[in-house]
Order: C-alpha cells, then structure tokens, then sequence
C-alpha cells in the first residue's frame, strides 16, 4: 500500500477532483438505484390490470409510517396512481419518472468519467514530469550503469500502465462499493430475509478471485522487465544499423528480439489468463446464485409465507442481478492494481535515484572565469576502480593545454570533472580558488562550451541545432556563428537553408559537416572556456582540415582544453599534459617535450611512422 499512496500523490491537489467526483458519483448512485428500483409501481400497475373488473372497490390509502420502508412507499405510490389517475394515465407518469431518473443517473455519470479522466491525466503529467526532471538531474554515472531502453521503457510504458491502473482502481474503490450498498440497503428494504440469505455470495466470490489472482503483482514485474529489454533491443538495432549490416548479424539481432518478444508474449498471455477468468468466474457465481434466490424466493412467493408479492420479487431479482457488476469491477481492480503497483514500483525507483552530484545548499553562483583551474591531487574511480591518481594541473586563464597519451589513460575522465559531471573522489578541483564542490552547476556550465568527438546534434532545423538552449538567438546571429565554424556554405546549400531539417543525430549530414555545426553551437554560445574531445579525430583529411580552421577560431582569446588524438594538431598548445594509466607523467610545451624523450616523444614518433 505505500506504494500505491505514493503513486496517488502525484494526483495532488486531489480535493480539486475529489470534492466534485464524490458529488457525482453519490447522485448517479442513487439514481442509477432507483432506475431499478421503480420496476416495482411499474409492474404493480402492470399486475393490477385495467382496474375494469367488476366489484374492485378501490381501497383507503395510507401513507406509510416509516421513509425507509421502500416496498410501501412504491406501493403507495403506485396504488395512488392507479386509482386516482387510471391505469394507462399512471403507467405514463411512471413511464416518465423511469425516464427521468435515467437522465439524471447517465447525465452525472458522464461527469464522474470526465472528472476521472482529468484526474488520469493530470496525474500522468505529474508523475512523467517527476520522472524526467530526476533523470535530466542524474549524474553520468548513472547513465554509465544503466540501459538506455530500460529508462525509456519505465519514462513510457510503466508510468502509462500505472496512470490506467492505480488511478483507475482509486474510481473503482470509491464508486462501486457505493454501489454495492445502494444496492444491499434497496434490497434489504424489499426483504430483510431474502437479502440475508443471498448475501453469501459476496466473500465467496471474493475468495475464489482471491486466488485467481495470487501471483499476478510478480507476473507483471517480469513482464515489464522484458518489455524493457525489448525496448533495449530496439534502440540498440536502430543506432546501430550500419554495423548490424556490415557484420552480417541481422539475423542474430533479428533472433535476439524474437526470443525476448516470445518471451514477454508467454508472460503476458499467462496474466491475461488469470486476469480474464476472474470475470467469467464471478458472473457464473453470481447466475447460480440468482437461481438459488429464485427457487428460494420463488417459494416463499407461491407459498404466501414471506412478505414479498410477485411485483416486489421481480424488482429484488432485477436489482440482485446488478449487484454483481460492482463486485465484479471491484475483483477486476484489484487484478489490474497489481500491474499498476509493479510498474509503479519501477517508475518510484527512477524517482529516488539521487544523483552523486548535488549542489550545497548555499552553492555559489559563478558568472566570470578570471584567473585559473587548478587540480589539486585528485583522484577519481568508478566503481572503486582507479582512473585519476593524484592528479596535479595548474590551467591558467587563456592557455590552452592539450591532454594526449595512450587510451585508457583518463583524459576524457579529467575533462569531464571541469563542467561538475561527476565530483572527485578525493582532492579538489579549484575555479579560481574556489572548490567546484561549492559552485552551482548550471552557472559552472554556462561559463564551459563543449564539442566531442561524437558530433551530438538533434533530429530539429539547422538553425535549432546551432542555438540549441539559447531561446532569444536570432537568425543573424546563427549564421555568424556558422560562418566562424565554416559551416555557412553548406548550410546555404541546404534545400531549405537554416530551416533544413538533419535528420536523426544529424544523418543528412557527413561527419565533417555535423561537426561544424557542433562547433557553430559553441561559438554561439561564445563562453570563456572550451572543452574540445578529439573534435576531429573520426573525420576526412578535407573535412578535418575545415573543421580544425574552425577550431581554431573557436579558440581565439579562450581558455582551452583539447583531448588530441592527432598530435600534430597541438604542437602550438601552451601546455601538453601527457597522461598514462591515470597520472600525469610529462608537462610541458611541445619543443621541451620531444627534447625529453619521453612518452610523448614515442607518441610522434608512432604516429609519424603510421602516416608515413
């Protein structure tokens, strides 16, 4: 049950919904109660005839003693009718007062479905929201950890199963044991007798869904797992589709989403058994028990024993047979509730997954870079695995320092610690003298623009990938960004120009080409440092070429961090920062560097062989 309150409190303010429902679904009860219950003046004065026997002396009326007497109040009033309006005359006004009460009960349960609905979906709203929002709040690390489809799959379908589920069991829970009692209560009123004797058949209908529907929360759990997989499957084959192709491995994704597929069908198709056969079970009780009811009634009826006559009985049959509609709704939520909670215990997962990176309360808002970066013997592991060790770096404001050796070594690591993408583990990161530690990360980031190796951009326009996040940028301002990224000219080309759309990650475009725009994007942006990963080691000579002229305006009267992947790119760098196997093993310029001999010294020779 905590979970399900805590789902429902995403429903908050609940009395804006609530206060309203409750109105309406009371009105449609018991008018949806009386449309029954008036079968019995209508069949009175059905019974009675045409009133043009001879000797039929019409009979002193009384008004009955007690309001909740039913069974004499239709009496009166179908007798009242009958005798002072004449038969036909009294079947039309009651005719009219069915058609009424059938208005009225249908007309506030349309607003009870509407009310809901706005209920589900705001609802909806609020959980996805709070979904999203903590997953956007996430650290890297935890992206690192967990499957993209398996996210996607709990931000989609989970919260959608739990928006039908659980806020649908909450109308049930309120509305149809309403129901149930109107309909109890009428009966007991229409015969104490008969009601004692069939009321049986609730807790054994109870028990028998009861155990149908043992399990199902497990079930359910599983199947949403496989879903995610499935989820997982998908993206994985979309984004990679040149390399499925290229190794011949369609087939083997093709089998691998079959299986799972095969898999989730077999686990929902058994959870649609036991869902579905709580239906017919209840139904079947609750026929077998109307006939019990009629042999039982029936006799007291013939028999002259009990209090009921013909006209009663029928109506007591009539609303007997309804009874079972709101227990059966209220077995079927409680089948559905366990879908609902076991998505909903993955949805509050996602929810309370905190991220390691947290500003302080009292966090410092920054808004200019004036003097330097500074690590101070940092070190960083993932998951208590090293890849910093001690890592001491002074970058001054306007240097560029580049970052090379071998793979593995932890330069992405070290420059993904400057915007706060992770925290280190021990050591600190100072910004001008202050810990990063301390600094709001949103006014960090601003002061940080970024371009990786993986050119990022958005299945959107031209001109919304280059000012991604910058709402006021006008077009003048896109294109001059573009034109310093040498990324105009094509753009110009483009069938629609700035309004061209690129397509998924940009797949209209070639590697140089999405690049630039990259680039573009952070020259717009136009902030004091720049983060640049191996911006140009997947592209052509031609296209490198470009793309580093753009880089190198890029840099212009910046503090720069270049990861190199192509040596000769940085000899002009004021500072080569060699690292291997976590440590910083050379500092220096290029010329100092080669004359040491070092690791950096065998890198260019390397590459210079390999190139030859």
């Amino acid at each position: 049950m905590k979970t399900y309150f805590r789902l429902i409190s995403f429903a908050y303010p609940i009395s804006k919904f609530a206060i309203p429902y409750v109105i309406c679904t009371i009105i449609t009860v018991v008018f949806g109660t009386l449309n029954l219950a008036l079968l019995m003046p209508l069949l009175s004065v059905l019974f009675k005839g045409s009133g043009e026997e001879e000797g039929v002396i019409a009979p002193v009326l009384q008004q009955p003693e007690h309001f909740y007497n039913l069974k004499e109040w239709f009496n009166y009033l179908s007798n009242t009718l009958y005798y002072e309006l004449g038969p036909y005359q009294a079947l039309q006004y009651i005719c009219v007062i069915i058609v009424i009460s059938v208005f009225i009960s249908n007309l506030f349960r349309y607003f009870c479905q509407r009310i809901m609905e706005n209920f589900r979906i705001h609802t909806l709203l609020k959980l996805r929201k709070a979904v999203f929002d903590n997953v956007m709040d996430l650290d890297l690390g935890f992206f690192s950890s967990q499957r993209k489809g398996d996210v996607i799959s709990k931000i989609a379908s989970d919260v959608q199963t739990v928006q039908y589920s659980v806020t649908g069991t909450l109308q049930v829970v309120f509305k149809e044991p309403l129901q149930l009692i109107a309909y109890l209560a009428t009966l007991f009123f229409l015969s104490p007798q008969l009601t004692f004797f069939s009321i049986l058949v609730i807790p054994i209908s109870g028990i028998v869904i009861g155990r149908i529907v043992k399990n199902l929360k497990h079930e359910a759990k599983i199947g949403q797992q496989s879903f995610a997989n499935m989820i997982t499957y998908l993206d994985e084959a979309l984004s990679g589709i040149k390399i499925i192709k290229s190794f011949n491995s369609v087939s083997f994704v093709k089998k691998r989403f079959e299986n799972e597929n095969e898999y989730y069908a077999s686990v929902m198709r058994k959870m649609a058994a036991r869902q579905q056969l709580g239906s017919p079970v209840s139904e079947l009780l609750g026929v077998t028990m109307v006939a019990i009811i009629l042999l039982y009634g029936g006799s007291l009826v013939l028999s002259g024993k009990g209090s009921l006559d013909a006209s009663a009985f029928i109506t007591y049959i009539g609303i007997f047979s309804q009874v079972m509609r709101p227990a059966k709704a209220l077995t079927d939520s409680f089948s559905n509730i366990h879908n609902g909670l076991a998505a909903g215990e993955r949805v509050l997962e996602l929810i309370d997954a905190k991220g390691k990176v947290q500003d302080k309360p009292d966090a410092i808002e920054v808004n200019t870079f004036e003097h330097q970066i500074i690590f101070d013997n940092v070190q960083f592991a993932y998951d208590e695995k090293p890849i910093l060790k001690n890592i001491n770096l002074e970058i001054n404001k306007g240097e560029t320092v580049a970052l090379v050796g071998p793979s593995g070594g932890g330069k992405s690591t070290l420059v993904d610690l400057i915007p706060r993408f992770m925290d280190v583990n021990a050591g600190a990161i100072l910004f001008d003298n202050k810990d990063l530690r301390d600094l709001n990360q949103e006014s960090l980031r601003s002061l940080i623009g970024m371009v990786n190796q993986e050119s990022i951009l958005f299945n959107d326009t031209v001109f919304n990938n280059i000012a991604f996040g910058n709402e006021s940028a006008t077009l003048e301002q896109v294109e001059a960004a573009a034109r310093i990224a040498n990324a105009h000219d094509f753009i110009s080309k483009l069938e629609y120009g700035y309004d061209s759309n690129i397509g998924d990650r940009g797949s209209k475009l070639s590697g140089g080409q999405k690049q630039r725009l990259c680039i573009a994007r952070a020259v717009l942006k136009n902030p004091p440092i720049m983060l640049l990963d191996e911006a140009t080691s997947a592209l052509d000579t031609e296209s490198e070429r470009l793309v580093q002229d753009s880089l190198y305006k890029l840099m212009e009267n910046r503090t720069t961090i270049v990861i190199a992947h192509r040596l000769s790119t940085i000899q002009n760098a004021d500072k080569i920062v060699v690292l291997e196997d976590g440590k910083i093993v050379e500092v220096g310029p290029h010329l100092e560097l080669m004359e040491n001999n070092g690791l950096y010294r065998r890198l260019i020779d390397m590459q210079q062989f390999a190139e030859s």
